[in-house]
This record gives C-alpha cells, structure tokens and sequence, in this order.
C-alpha cells in the first residue's frame, strides 16, 4: 500500500520503472484521442468538476489509461470524494502512475501522470480516507472503464 511518503519520495528522487513505455508524436495522439482526451493527456488541461463521465459512477471493473491502455486504478478503489472528478485511494499496482511536483496556478501539488505513455491523469492528495490516506483526483477522459 502506498503512503504520502512514498508518493513525495517518488516525485523528489525517483519513479517505479514501467515495463513497457509507449511514445508517439504530437501528430500519433492527435489522431488516437478526442480532442477532450488530447488537451488532458497532453496538454495538462483539467475537465470540468462534476459534469464528467466518471465522478459518479461505480460500476465494478478496472480503469486504464485513455491514451495507452494501461491497467491504472480497480474500482474497488474508487470512492465519493465529493471533489468533483473520479477519486481513488490506491493505483492499480505500485509502478502505473509516475509522481511528479506541479507548482502551476500558483498551488504546490503533485501530479499523476501514465507511468507507461507520460499522459497527464490529474494530481494526488494527502487527504483520502485510512489507511492509506491518499486521494488521487483523476480527470475522466484521462480513463476508459473496462469490466
């Protein structure tokens, strides 16, 4: 089970290696993702708050990542965080999500991004329910819903 720490240790020194890495041009992911998934993916861009595909829905199965398919977060993780975009308490397995530290608009957060294709998810947080107390805000058309 992740923590904070582990999180603030990745983003300061160094990520879990993935097993496979996925790397196209600009030009690839314009022609394989909506519009939408491109401006989250690869442009850093975040969705609007409640009014997306994922925030209030919990059916059973996986989520992967929209832009490579990777396996990222299990709906049994997935919680009401009343933030307004999808939440999870734990990624799929420790190396699916690559930690970076975002100092954008003017807040000091950490970033969740594909450890597998680089693809923006969203950011985690430290205030998620026990015992691992973390909150991972994910934008939806960063995710498909497999079953």
């Amino acid at each position: 089970m992740l923590r904070w720490k582990d999180i603030v240790y990745y983003a300061k020194y160094s990520n879990p290696e993935p097993d496979r890495k996925v790397e196209k041009t600009e030009e690839e992911w314009r022609q394989q993702l909506t519009p939408a998934q491109y401006r989250i993916l690869r442009e850093k861009a975040t969705e609007p708050p409640y009014r997306n595909t994922y925030c209030r829905s919990y059916e059973p199965g996986s989520y992967t990542c929209a832009g490579c398919g990777s396996l990222l977060f299990n709906a049994t993780e997935k919680y009401h965080a009343i933030s307004g975009w999808p939440s999870f308490t734990q990624p799929a397995a420790r190396g699916a999500i690559r930690y970076t530290f975002d100092d954008s608009h003017r807040m000091q957060r950490i970033e969740a991004i594909c450890n597998v294709c680089g693809g923006h998810l969203g950011h985690v947080f430290p205030d998620g329910p026990e015992p691992g107390g973390l909150r991972y805000c994910i934008n939806s058309e960063s995710l498909n819903r497999i079953a």
